[in-house]
């Protein structure tokens, strides 16, 4: 099927949110998908304006999708550089919620949720606090999302312990934000707050609000959540490990966990990244994807 891509630029919150919209040029009567990026990155983890990516895949399968790049990342504006004076409250409260309503006013459809890493953690927690919009979600797919890591490895005391417990935290608390970009450890920004906020989680402490103390662990238990899937990869290791994928599905009561290993009929034994961009997923688990789409939408 062929697709079109276009940008989209909303103004919210005194912030320009861009969504890129790719979609089939053919009629459709499939559901929209929503898709979030994690900490340190932006939308592009998603799609390539030449065609590749998860995102085109469902536009080619029928879906509007829309992949949001989230505050000061990506093509929204002001980048976090020119301002960093907002965190994950905002993400859950504002941003998530707006656009969420806009998509949905525009296709009068149920929307699919679907996230990368901390983008998950940042949707869970917008369900939550905002059960009501469980009707109108069709779907969850979370790739390698955690909230907390009891996990043990190199790669967490190298990526977690040291940088973005320590090293990240004192760069971003000295300039206003991480500039994990010009760093080359991200493909984005991050602001100083919202590292300060994850770092919390992370550290398994309580599912708790900082900013005004919403308890998103006690109202999780409370939601009817949308048939939902969490995507962990083998070689995932620290930031996505599936052992830490399993419990975050665990503390939302849900159990519907895949790994995607060689052992497990994949084609790769997939990390964090690669379960998105390698070329040989979408003949592999993105067919798999849009099954459970397909399914959810009957």
């Amino acid at each position: 099927m062929v697709i079109n891509q276009q940008s989209i630029h909303l103004d919210f919150n005194q912030h320009k949110i861009h969504l890129r919209y790719i979609a089939p040029t053919e009629p459709s009567t499939k559901y929209p998908v929503l898709m979030v990026h994690g900490a340190i990155e932006d939308g592009r983890i998603f799609y390539t304006t030449k065609g590749k990516g998860l995102a085109c895949e469902l536009a080619r399968a029928g879906h509007p999708t829309y992949v949001i790049d989230l505050r000061g990342r990506g093509q929204s504006l002001p980048l976090i550089k020119d301002d960093n004076q907002h965190g994950q409250f905002e993400t859950i409260t504002q941003t998530l919620p707006d656009i969420h309503q806009y998509i949905y006013d525009q296709h009068q459809q149920p929307v699919h949720w679907l996230a990368h890493s901390w983008g998950g953690v940042l949707l869970a927690s917008t369900l939550a606090r905002y059960p009501m919009l469980s009707s109108e979600v069709a779907s969850q797919i979370y790739f390698g999302t955690k909230r907390g890591v009891k996990s043990w490895s190199v790669e967490r005391l190298l990526k977690i312990e040291l940088f973005w417990k320590r090293s990240a935290l004192v760069i971003a608390r000295y300039k206003g934000y991480l500039p994990a970009k010009e760093m080359k450890v991200g493909s984005d920004n991050e602001t100083y707050r919202s590292l300060v906020e994850s770092v919390a989680w992370v550290n398994n402490k309580p599912w708790v609000d900082q900013h005004d103390g919403f308890d998103y662990q006690t109202q999780a238990k409370k939601v009817s959540w949308p048939v939902t899937w969490f995507i962990a990869a083998k070689n995932d290791l620290a930031l996505g490990n599936p052992i830490d994928v399993k419990n975050f599905a665990a503390e939302l009561g849900l159990s519907n966990v895949t790994i995607l290993a060689k052992e497990n009929g994949n084609q790769l034994d997939y990390d964090h990244i690669n379960m998105l961009v390698a070329l040989r997923a979408v003949n592999d688990h993105f067919i798999e994807v849009i099954k459970f789409l397909a399914q959810a939408e009957k």
